[in-house]
């Protein structure tokens, strides 16, 4: 056996890499190299068990985590014979799995094997549509509502057809769900449920097909399973049935996907189902410090139906965790930036070394105004990703329309792209025309470009015809050119033949960015040469959040020092950070509001918290403020209940002391210097005489030297100097002796 293989791993790890056929289910905390296992195991069954590639199906939850176990595979294998190859294993999201199969088997569905994905925007436009057709009034039922329950639908393998109606809503959802499917058919297109559902069925309604995949796979391994939903978790049962081996890993703390269907409990059902599987825990932990991984199981220890694991760590106690209240959210975000900045300006970490983590994308906006005025380097994951811009979405339209005409959703989308004179009732003719044919919009403007005015379409069409035929003609061209030339060839025809790159490259900067952006995806197509327009587009739609963080090989220059990463707790799964900042530790926005009546959705909160906090490596700053901005008007926190959970020992409090409008939501909670304790609290009256300030914190002042600034805290000492701590909007933070400052009151 290879060293390399095993030399490394500690007891539990091995043991997990080397078991025996079967089920085996690996509860692996966070940053106990839990990919590391994978992989392993990955390599010990080729290497060591004699299993082919093509007889291994190993499905992860991203592109990311997909592309680093297969080049760490390859690291460990590096001169296979040919029918180990590590390339024929089925390595991938269970999403782009799905898919492969669904294309492989697509005469058993109402799809041709070229269907397309439709994403998020895709979808919401198709369910728009459906609720206007429908006459529904789209205020009563909002378009994002009915997708998530159509979504969820789908997720417990349910059709339009088999969804019980108790109310007039579900009537609602049944009938928008039953014109969203004919719809996505019409463009045979489906979306990312259907990848999942329509496998899943398949596999369950077909027994000569699920027999023949559950005869190929001789393992199965799983990643993340604490994420599966029920489609998954019965996807999964099928594709073991036959050998059964199924090598799961998983964390039920880290389950932090409820919203969309994920279901942690299906631990439990593994362990249910498949009775005497073996159950292994991997609890050293090789990311954080002893500290941070304390003051995470006590705040996860407090959540039932879960498998108590104690996390060590060979790494040190540590540093204390950083507790702060600010004043308000603007105190909140100058402490952070000011604490990064003075970490920078020292040398002692670059800029990349920290992570900014929220409960909501709103809560970046201030974070983001602090950090631009500081002139802090930034990348906000989870925003307007990369894939989310115009100009990227009308390119993938071409190309999607390319390997499918007729999908209808691209078609709209770039037929007027350049403008051609191809306006709304131009549209409506061409609609009518193919419904009046029984096909696709695409192959009636296949049929005027082929043939032109001996189209029996040309007449229907009046003086709309030409400029149709025109576009058709175009399309024709490259889906002819696809079959003949490689995928970048085809991306330089569409580009030259619409004329795009002159449409949206005005001289101006924007303009240039846009253009860099199409050449940015035009480099990407590079890597599907052999691979080709499919895979291409299958890969980009199925792309996440997570997916588009650049590589630790990516990072910008030494010079540049990298950027401050802005991130939400749920798009921070899987990463990690030398020092952590998690903002918004109050009440109704960690936990969030609408967990504060149900236990399963407060459970959730409590595991995302938690995952939050173990992606520190070093420091932990628990941040929160004692006001928030709304509307104009200023409104009260309380602190996070979390919080409480939390052994004064392990934190360091700092910022704004308490007042007495804390102690009214925890009867138990006692806030010191020292952090917070939930052990048993009794009032203890005394009176604390403090000299008067004149600098109250939150108000606005300026220096004549440093412009305006926000007042963090102000103390005045034993002989009546007062000293103000003051955030400057133009070099930071400044501590500094009132009497010298002249600092002028403007609010």
């Amino acid at each position: 056996m290879p060293e390399a293989l095993l030399d490394d791993l500690n007891p539990q790890q091995r043991r997990a890499v080397t078991a025996g056929d079967g089920q085996v289910l690996v509860l692996a905390g966070p940053g106990s190299g839990k990919t590391r296992v994978l992989t392993r195991r990955l390599a010990y069954l080729i290497t060591e068990r004699n299993i082919p590639g093509y007889g291994i199906i190993a499905v992860t939850f991203t592109n990311r985590a997909a592309r680093v176990m297969e080049e760490r595979v390859k690291d460990l294998i590096p001169n296979p014979l040919p029918e180990y190859q590590v390339d024929s294993i089925w390595l991938g999201t269970f999403h782009a799995m799905c898919a492969r199969l669904l294309r492989r088997e697509s005469n058993y569905l109402p799809y041709k094997s070229n269907f397309v994905i439709f994403d998020s925007d895709d979808q919401e436009s198709l369910i728009k549509r459906a609720i206007r057709e429908l006459n529904i009034d789209d205020k009563t039922h909002r378009p994002g509502a009915i997708h998530a329950s159509i979504s969820a639908a789908k997720n417990d393998l349910l059709l339009p057809e088999d969804m019980p109606v108790r109310t007039y809503r579900d009537e609602v959802v049944k009938r928008v769900y039953t014109r969203y499917q004919q719809m996505l058919a019409a463009n045979n297109a489906v979306d990312f449920d259907d990848l999942l559902m329509v496998a899943t069925r398949l596999l369950q309604e077909q027994p000569g097909v699920a027999e023949r995949y559950a005869r190929r796979f001789q393992h199965v391994l799983v990643d993340e399973f604490q994420d599966t939903n029920l489609a998954q978790y019965e996807l999964l049962k099928q594709l073991c049935s036959y050998h059964k081996n199924i090598f799961v890993v998983g964390d039920e703390d880290q389950s932090i996907y409820r919203w969309r269907g994920a279901d942690y409990r299906n631990v439990q059902r593994f362990e249910s189902d498949f009775k005497g599987c073996e159950v292994i825990l991997l609890e050293q932990n090789y990311r954080s410090t002893q500290n941070v991984l304390d003051a995470a199981r006590q705040v996860i220890d407090r959540n039932r139906n879960r498998t108590p694991k104690h996390l060590f760590t060979a790494r040190g106690t540590g540093g204390k965790l950083v507790q702060y209240t600010a004043v308000d959210d603007l105190a909140e975000a100058a402490y952070v930036v000011d604490t990064i900045t003075q970490y920078l300006s020292s040398g002692r970490a670059k800029a990349s070394d920290f992570a900014v983590m929220y409960r909501t994308n709103a809560q970046s906006r201030l974070i983001e105004e602090a950090m631009m005025h500081a002139r802090l380097p930034y990348r906000l994951v989870g925003a307007l990703r990369f894939y989310g811009r115009r100009e990227v979405k009308d390119m993938i339209a071409f190309l999607r329309l390319v390997e499918n005409p007729s999908d209808e959703v691209s078609l709209l989308r770039v037929i007027g792209v350049p403008p051609r004179g191809i306006g709304e009732k131009t549209i409506t003719a061409l609609q009518s025309a193919a419904f009046r044919a029984g096909s696709s919009m695409g192959e009636v403007l296949l049929d005027l470009g082929r043939r032109g005015e001996d189209s029996p379409h040309w007449a229907e069409m009046g003086r709309s015809a030409p400029v149709l035929a025109d576009f058709g003609a175009m399309l024709s061209d490259w889906v002819a050119l696809r079959e003949q030339t490689s995928l970048v060839n085809l991306f330089d025809r569409i580009i030259n033949d619409s004329g795009y790159e002159k449409y949206i490259n005005d001289q101006t900067e924007e303009g240039n960015d846009r253009w860099d952006n199409i050449q940015e995806l035009r480099r990407l197509a590079y890597d599907y040469l052999e691979k080709g327009l499919t895979e291409f587009l299958q890969n980009l739609a199925l792309v996440s959040d997570q997916d588009t963080l650049p590589a630790e090989s990516d990072q910008p220059s030494k010079a540049q020092q990298g950027a401050v990463t802005l991130l939400t707790l749920h798009a921070a799964k899987g990463l990690e950070f030398n020092q952590v900042f998690i903002l918004g530790l109050d009440e109704g926005l960690l936990p969030h509001s609408r967990s504060r009546d149900d236990p399963e959705e407060m459970a959730e909160e409590r595991r995302l918290f938690y995952v939050g906090m173990t992606r520190a490596k070093n420091q932990l700053y628990l941040v929160r403020s004692e006001r928030r901005s709304n509307y104009g008007s200023w409104e009260y926190s309380e602190p996070s209940r979390f919080l409480a959970d939390i052994d004064e020992n392990l934190v360091i409090s700092q910022g704004k002391r308490t007042s007495s409008r804390r102690e009214t939501l925890f009867s138990d909670m006692r806030w010191s210097t020292t952090g917070v304790s939930t052990t048993n609290y009794k009032p203890q009256p005394r009176k604390v005489e403090l000299p008067d300030t004149k600098y109250k914190p939150g108000m606005r002042v300026r220096s004549a030297a440093w412009g305006e600034g926000l007042v963090l805290e102000s103390k005045v000492d034993s002989d009546g100097e007062e000293t103000v701590d003051v955030h400057f909007e133009s070099v930071g933070f400044k501590r500094v002796l009132a009497s010298l400052a002249n600092l002028v009151i403007i609010q």
